[in-house]
Order: C-alpha cells, then sequence, then structure tokens
C-alpha cells in the first residue's frame, strides 16, 4: 500500500500527495519552481529551475531518499530556451557521467506560468 509523501510549502490545488512511497520506491507528483515560504512560482525560468530542483531534494529527503537514489528524471518544459537551466541544475546535481539517472524532457504548455516540472522515480537505499 502506499505511503503518501506531503512536503510544507509544496502541496497541490488538487487533492493529491506530492508522491508516494511503496517499498523501497519513491515517485513524486510534479514537482513546480515555487517558493515553498510563499507557495508562489519565482518569476524567471532560471529561479523556477533552481527552486525545483532545491523542491526535488526536499521531496527526496522526506520519502527517505538522496539524489544517489534517483533512477528517472522525467522533465516538462514550456520551451526549449528552458533546458539551459534545467541543464545547469543536472549538472551541478549529477557531475559525473557516469553516475546520472535516466532523463527523459517533454516539451509542451504548462498551466499557472509554470515554465518546467520535475518528476523523479528513485529507489531508496533505506
Amino acid at each position: 500500500m502506499p505511503r503518501s509523501i506531503d512536503v510544507p510549502g509544496l502541496a497541490h490545488n488538487a487533492p493529491i500527495p506530492v508522491g508516494a512511497r511503496v517499498g523501497n520506491v519513491l515517485c513524486s507528483s510534479a514537482i513546480a519552481g515555487k517558493d515553498p515560504a510563499t507557495g508562489k512560482l519565482a518569476a524567471s525560468a532560471a529561479d523556477q529551475a533552481r527552486l525545483a530542483f532545491d523542491n526535488l531534494e526536499r521531496f527526496l529527503d522526506a520519502g527517505g531518499a538522496t539524489l544517489a537514489d534517483v533512477v528517472k528524471l522525467a522533465v516538462s518544459v514550456k520551451d526549449d530556451s528552458v533546458r539551459e537551466h534545467l541543464n545547469t541544475h543536472w549538472l551541478a546535481r549529477w557531475p559525473d557521467p557516469a553516475q546520472r539517472p535516466a532523463r527523459h524532457v517533454v516539451v509542451h504548455d504548462l498551466q499557472h506560468g509554470m515554465v518546467l516540472q520535475l518528476e523523479v522515480m528513485a529507489v531508496a537505499s533505506s
């Protein structure tokens, strides 16, 4: 049975958790570039990317996992111009090309002013 993972400041408007864990498998719902203190999206693509990756780490921590446990990161971007900001944080968190998770990027229109969303799957080592 799944155990819902909620993270302060990352709640969705819909009645869904930020993610769930079954056994040692952790999956997120969409993680946006919201400021957890205000619940508002950052104005710039660069700040949304930074906050989204910070929120990704907060989610992993709440679920008992780390960046080292990530097996796949799915990313939705509003347009290709966001890839530059995405790659900055991707490379900062996984600098070793031999130790990166799988990644899939899809370009499509996002709601509410979002320029990117992250979805993660991790297998927690604890």
